[in-house]
C-alpha cells in the first residue's frame, strides 16, 4: 500500500508512437511531415525535446519542439494558479429548538451572519423533542424567523418536516460582478 506518483502520459521524446508527424519548431514555424525516426532526430540536433500536442488519432499528429521540463513546469504553475482561486463551499449547521430563549437565538443568528458572510452554505436545523412535535407550527415559526434575520442569504431548500426535524438550506447571495 505504498505512495505511487501519477503517471505521466505525455507523449515525449522515445515514447513517441509510430506514424507521421507534423513538426513545429521552437518559434511556432511549420517544418513540415515527417516520420517518427526523423521527427527524433531532427530534435537531437536541435538538443530540445520533442512532444505530442495533439490526439493521437490526429492524421498526422502535430509535435512540438520544446524544452519539455520548462513546459511542464508551467502546466503545474498553471493548475496550482487555478486550485488557489478555487473557492470551497462548506456546508454548517445550526440547530435550533422550539423553546430557544431570545439571547440563544441571537447567538445562533450572528454566528450564522458570519458563516453567510464568509461564503458557506447552512444547514437550519430544528429538532422536536417528544411530544413538541405536536406543535410543528411553532417550530416552522422559528426557522422561519431565522431565515428572514440573516442578511445577503438566499434561501435555497424551504423549510421542511422531516421526520421528527425541520430543516432548511440557505447560501449566500451571489456577488454582483460588477463589483
Amino acid at each position: 500500500m505504498g505512495f505511487k506518483p501519477k503517471q505521466n502520459s505525455d507523449l515525449v521524446n522515445e515514447t513517441l508512437p509510430n506514424g507521421q508527424f507534423l513538426i513545429i519548431d521552437e518559434e511556432g514555424q511549420r517544418l513540415g511531415t515527417f516520420d517518427r525516426r526523423q521527427a527524433l532526430e531532427i530534435a537531437r540536433e536541435r538538443d530540445i525535446d520533442i512532444l505530442v500536442v495533439s490526439p493521437e488519432n490526429a492524421k498526422p499528429m502535430v509535435a512540438k519542439l520544446l524544452d519539455y521540463s520548462k513546459h511542464r513546469y508551467d502546466q503545474q504553475k498553471k493548475l496550482k494558479e487555478m486550485k488557489k482561486n478555487q473557492q470551497i463551499v462548506k456546508l454548517k449547521e445550526i440547530k435550533l429548538s422550539p423553546t430557544i430563549d431570545k439571547h440563544d437565538f441571537d447567538t445562533k443568528l450572528r454566528n450564522a451572519q458570519k458563516f453567510i458572510n464568509g461564503g458557506d452554505k447552512l444547514k437550519v436545523s430544528l429538532r422536536f423533542r417528544g411530544r413538541m412535535i405536536t406543535h410543528k407550527d411553532i417550530g416552522f415559526e422559528q426557522v422561519n424567523k431565522f431565515v428572514e434575520l440573516l442578511q445577503g442569504a438566499v434561501v435555497e431548500s424551504q423549510p421542511k418536516l422531516e421526520g421528527m426535524q425541520i430543516i432548511a438550506i440557505i447560501a449566500p447571495a451571489k456577488k454582483d460582478e460588477r463589483g
